[in-house]
């Protein structure tokens, strides 16, 4: 099995193909939500530039379609995943019970459902609901002995104790959306990828589930975030990326 490398297509097709079964340490998705459908924007905005809501082909599916889409592809991570690696799914509200479904069909152990909290979320555009400044990431185990990093944790852990000491991490994370430097933009000024997570989210995520040499998968990689810190951090990794596009954007971010 290859490893350092982009695959570029089909991450069900690949999962099956490519990666061998019981070789994956850690696994990080950021699965579509399956929230495009409208064209929202909103030009001039004040605190973080021009906003353009998810509009994408690969976000557009029916519930059906996307219950069969999520079973598919955790399928596939469950097969790659060694007997004590951990996955972590990010989603929000509108896609989190789907996940939590599969993940317990599928017989994995739920340990922990993260709160991203956003600290410049988008306003609220509509004034008809509460302003959506969160995302979940869930944290589920195959099987036993699951690595977690629990005094690695504590070090880099930006909350302290009142006498300054080191504190446990919890389960509620307060980071602001990728901006400034972080942000990778097209040659028009607009973000590259809709939905770049922080590096700051993933250094997280693989500090605590994984040791170095360890191997982690990125089924959906979009900008590559999660392949770029995990090389950062002295892991292998292997990105899966559908859309040609980002796979190029990816690949030019990681200097391959």
């Amino acid at each position: 099995m290859k490893k350092n490398i982009i695959y570029q297509g089909d991450c069900i097709e690949i999962l099956n193909k490519k990666i061998d079964a019981k070789s994956i340490d850690l696994v990080f998705a950021d699965p579509p939500y399956n929230l495009s459908g409208n064209a929202l924007k909103w030009k001039g905005n004040k605190t973080g530039g021009d906003w353009y809501m998810v509009n994408e082909d690969w976000d557009k599916m029916t519930d059906k379609e996307y219950l069969q889409f999520t079973n598919d592809w955790i399928a596939g991570c469950h097969q790659a995943l060694k007997d004590n690696g951990s996955i972590y799914v990010s989603c929000t509200h509108h896609n989190l019970a789907e996940i939590m479904m599969v993940l317990k069909k599928l017989g994995f152990k739920i340990n922990n459902v993260i709160i991203w909290q956003k600290t410049n979320a988008m306003p609220n555009m509509t004034k008809r609901v509460f302003t959506h400044s969160i995302e979940f990431i869930v944290w589920a185990v195959k099987g036993k002995n699951w690595k977690f990093n629990y005094e690695d944790l504590k070090k880099i852990n930006p909350d302290k104790q009142k006498d300054g000491s080191i504190k446990q991490m919890r389960d509620v994370w307060q980071l602001p959306l990728v901006q400034g430097k972080e942000r990778l933009r097209g040659a028009n000024g607009r973000a590259a990828h809709p939905t770049q997570k922080p590096e700051e989210l993933l250094r997280r995520v693989i500090i605590a589930s994984s040791n170095k040499g360890d191997m982690v998968l990125d089924p959906f990689l979009g900008s590559g975030t999660t392949a770029f810190v995990a090389k950062k951090l002295g892991r292998d990794w292997i990105g899966i990326e559908k859309n040609e596009t980002f796979a190029k954007l990816s690949k030019l971010r990681l200097h391959i």
